[in-house]
This record gives structure tokens, sequence and C-alpha cells, in this order.
């Protein structure tokens, strides 16, 4: 057996190489460590485009999120509306990095064939640039290190998932009708149609599809005739998905001018509003998927100010796919009147 004397040197020799208490090693810490500040990101001048008219159904929601990012974090801000247009769109984006913002945040709906080009040149005069809504996966793989990331729901798996939920919950079998109102036309934001549409006929279903003409998708009341019109020659449609908030706020509307009652058509659509917690009440529309729009507003600003003031790369978040239904609309309710939800 081996005994250790320990000597009155050896014990202050070890005294003196022990590690100090950890909290002696915060007090202690360099002159140069973090210190947290409010509104840190106030040198920074931000472009963002809400996607749809200035007011309306969800771009209000988004804008309500970045606007709480703008107070929160200091930067100056300024909004461009779209009217859910790509081409202005692309047109509003030329101008806006002409006059070279530190970042701008842009919802992908034009797609990487007719944004990357400006994309690009946008990066390579310094400005960062992230998405929001519907993302842009090229420029994304290209300029993640450069703080160009995503905020939004997967699409393709959003519309499937809101279309087989519609089906488990409403019972419907193979040969029943069902209409797909959305954006096919529109490259990868079409894809949340495209997964509605594919669900439903793997399903059996027969599905009828319409595309959201520019009217409605700038003003969803344009729409009345066209859904009265599919109804009035598609006596048996027991199915109508609405992929578009404004028109999916807008259903109880269509209903009722298509002379239908609550229930007789189930119908399925995308986000929260005062006007579709007013419809899911009511009994007029089923089932809406929640896709958070004012953390697609908030999370962008955040993205473009951790990139500008720390170097941070670009950020991809799933904003998530809850269900809201009569079931959970009165927790829902507050929030969704106040744009927040």
């Amino acid at each position: 057996m081996t005994v250790a004397v320990w000597t009155q040197g050896a014990r202050q020799a070890a005294s003196q190489q022990a590690p100090a208490p950890f909290s002696r090693l915060l007090a202690l810490g360099p002159a140069t460590r973090f210190t947290p500040q409010a509104k840190w990101c106030s040198g920074a001048r931000i472009v963002f485009f809400p996607g749809g008219p200035a007011g309306g159904v969800f771009a209000n929601n988004v804008y309500n999120g970045a606007r709480q990012a703008e107070l929160d974090l200091g930067p100056r801000v300024q909004y461009v509306f779209s009217d859910w247009d790509p081409q202005k769109m692309i047109q509003q984006f030329k101008e806006t990095a002409a006059t070279r913002p530190d970042g701008i945040a842009v919802m992908g709906h034009p797609g990487d064939a007719a944004f990357d080009p400006l994309i690009e040149d946008a990066e390579a005069n310094g400005i960062i640039v992230t998405s929001g809504n519907t993302q842009l996966p090229k420029m994304e793989q290209r300029y993640a290190a450069k703080g160009f990331g995503y905020v939004g729901q997967d699409l393709y798996g959003s519309g499937s998932a809101l279309a087989a939920e519609a089906l488990r919950r409403s019972g419907l079998k193979a040969g029943a009708r069902a209409m797909v109102w959305g954006l096919l036309s529109q490259p990868t934001r079409g894809l949340r149609t495209k997964g509605a549409i594919d669900t439903l006929k793997k399903a059996g279903l027969t599905v009828d599809y319409l595309e959201i003409d520019s009217a409605t998708n700038a003003d969803p009341q344009a729409g009345t005739p066209t859904f009265t019109g599919y109804v009035s020659s598609h006596p048996d449609v027991r199915l109508v998905i609405t992929d578009h908030g404004g028109l999916t706020a807008t259903v109880e509307t269509y209903l009722k001018t298509a002379g239908k009652k609550p229930g007789e058509i189930y119908a399925a659509g995308f986000d929260l509003s005062p006007a579709t917690v007013t419809s899911i009440r009511g009994g007029w529309t089923n089932l809406v998927i929640d896709q958070q729009p004012w953390l697609q507003g908030y999370l962008p600003i955040l993205n473009i100010c951790l990139t500008k003031v720390y170097g941070f790369s670009g950020l991809h978040i799933d904003t998530g796919g809850g269900f809201a239904d009569k079931n959970n609309i009165n927790f829902l309710a507050p929030l969704a009147e106040k744009e927040v939800r």
C-alpha cells in the first residue's frame, strides 16, 4: 500500500494550482465578454415584403410580426406591399436593391428562375437577402452562409397534410368530388396546391382544379362569381380546399352566395383571420392549417439582424402546421382577432 505524505509546501503548491471556483471565474471574466443590449440592430436598414396588399388577410399578420421585430431590435424598416403579384415583386425588388439597404426580406413567389439573377446582383453588392413564406431553394443553398434563410412551411407537405386531414375528418371516400382553388402556375408556391391535389387523387377522389386569377389573388371577393359558377355546374362537390389565406377568409361569403348551408360542403383552407374565426364558429369553414404568419414577419427581420451584426448564417425555420377547427378556435380566436395568429 502506498501512503501519500503531504508537506506544508506541497499543500500550498496544490492550492495554487487548483482551479478557481466558477463564480469567481465569472466575476473575473475578460473585459471583452458579450454584453446584451436593447435594440442591438439599430444601425441596420431593412426592406421587408409582407407579400399581399396593405391591410390584407395574412399580409397583415406578417406585417405585424415584422413591426414587432422592428420595435424589439431597432432597425429602420421599409415595408413594400405587392398584392401577391410575382411580377410586381420582381419590379419592386429591382427598385429596392438600387437603394442599397443592408438587407431585404422577400417572399419567394416569383420563383428561382425569375428572382435568382436579381438576388445574385444584390448579394454581390453586399445586401443580405432572405425569404419567407415561399422558399427559393437555389439561392438559399448558395447564400446560406451569407444570411439567406427561409421562414415558412414545407409547402408540398403542408398542402398534402391539409388534404389528408380533411379526408380523415370528412369521411369522404373514393369517387367523391373535390375542388382545389390554388396557385399551381407559380413555381415553388404552387407546390402547396400540388400537395393537396396529389393527396386527394391518391385517395381516389375526382379533383377539379381552379387557378386563382390575379384579381382574386389581390381581392378575394372578386372570386365570388367564379366559386358560385363552379358550384352551380358541379352540384355534387363535397370538399373545397382554398389554397390562399384571403380566399379561406372569404369562404362563408362564397358558400352563402352559392346558396349552400353550413356543412353542406366540407371547406378546408389555410391561415387564421378574424373572418375565418367567425366562419369556423358558424360551421362554414371546417378545417384550417395555421402556418403562423406572424413568425414569417418577425423571424426574417431577426435573421437579417443576426447576419448584419454578428455574421450568423441564414435561419431555416418551419413555422408549423397545426390545425384549427371548432374544437380549439376559442383558444386561438383572441390572437387571431389581433392578427397575431
